[in-house]
């Protein structure tokens, strides 16, 4: 979307700022995003070269050690390591999604303040499923918003614009007061009248 778009369409100037400030906000959100989607793919690249390293390492301990009992013992022993450290990078590798899911899912759901909410959420009724969809979260950001409505963002409100386009009712009250045998609540009600 571009400004020249927004003049060719016959919008006033205050009304394209408007719309751009708003679209700027929308693409500095989904630019957030983006960055952290990339993070977590970079992390994920990087926990993948980890476990292959170590998978390699392995077998080239199992081929060494032969019938070494010392090298069978430490084989067993980075064996287990190395199954603690997977299951942990493969816990860390999870949680980074479900954060990643539930951050894009709380910018849509319009939160003011994702990290303030997320203190609200029982984290352990939410599930990440394997299409990238987040069990548990609706339900709770519902009773969420229901109670604390002020978390979320609503929908903009109209702009107020005061009958008779901002001039005062009853026209000008200058020339209505300089005639002394006018009464007021009757000039008043007369041009009232009158439009």
């Amino acid at each position: 979307m571009n400004r020249e778009y927004l003049e060719s369409l016959g919008l006033e100037k205050d009304v394209i700022d408007k719309v751009m400030a708003a679209h700027g906000k929308a693409i500095g959100e989904y630019k957030d995003q983006a960055g952290k989607l990339e993070q977590l793919s970079t992390e994920n690249e990087s926990l993948k070269s980890q476990i292959a390293e170590r998978d390699k390492d392995l077998k080239d301990l199992r081929k060494n050690a032969g019938d070494n009992e010392e090298l069978a013992k430490k084989y067993s022993e980075l064996e287990g390591k190395y199954k603690a450290d997977t299951e942990k990078l493969t816990q860390q590798l999870s949680d980074t999604k479900l954060h990643a899911a539930l951050d894009g899912a709380l910018t849509a759901a319009k939160v003011r303040n994702p990290r303030t909410l997320q203190g609200l959420l029982d984290m352990d009724k939410i599930k990440l499923t394997d299409d990238g969809k987040l069990d548990g979260l609706d339900d709770q950001l519902t009773a969420i918003r229901k109670d604390n409505a002020y978390l979320f963002q609503g929908d903009p409100k109209p702009e107020y614009e005061p009958a008779g386009n901002g001039q005062p009712v009853g026209g000008d009250i200058k020339n209505i007061m300089a005639n002394p045998k006018l009464n007021l609540t009757e000039a008043l009600a007369n041009k009232g009248a009158d439009e």
